[in-house]
């Protein structure tokens, strides 16, 4: 079996630092929060930051890898919410996570999740 993607590996550990360092400085997160995306490295370390906060009893299941493309596929609870989810990633030449894309479901427990991350972004904007 290949080596998980440092990505991987950094989400699991909830290592801040080194998911840090597999994000490219402009980086775009798409999540299923807003319509448009988070741009740059900055932000989206905030936003991945009170993820870790939001989702109990997070866990990997699986890890497709084809070309500079990496499907993570996670499982985790919001509250009393059971919900799964896919981090999409797209890599550059060295391997860093240039897109990401979150898909999650079912609505209940997504709609669960944006309540709690509205309120956490909102109190961790300056």
């Amino acid at each position: 079996m290949p080596e998980p993607h440092p990505f991987r590996r950094a989400a699991e550990a909830e290592d801040l630092e080194l998911l840090t360092e597999t994000l490219r400085e402009d980086v775009v997160l798409h999540s299923p929060i807003l319509f448009r995306g988070f741009e740059g490295r900055e932000i989206t370390i905030i936003v991945l930051s009170q993820v870790i906060e939001v989702l109990e009893d997070f866990r990997y299941t699986d890890e497709l890898v084809e070309g500079d493309t990496v499907a993570l596929r996670f499982k985790a609870k919001v509250g009393d919410r059971e919900l799964e989810g896919i981090d999409f990633l797209e890599l550059d030449a060295d391997g860093r996570v240039a897109e990401l894309t979150v898909f999650m479901r079912p609505l209940s427990a997504v709609t669960a999740f944006n309540e709690q991350m509205k309120t956490r972004l909102e109190a961790a904007q300056p």
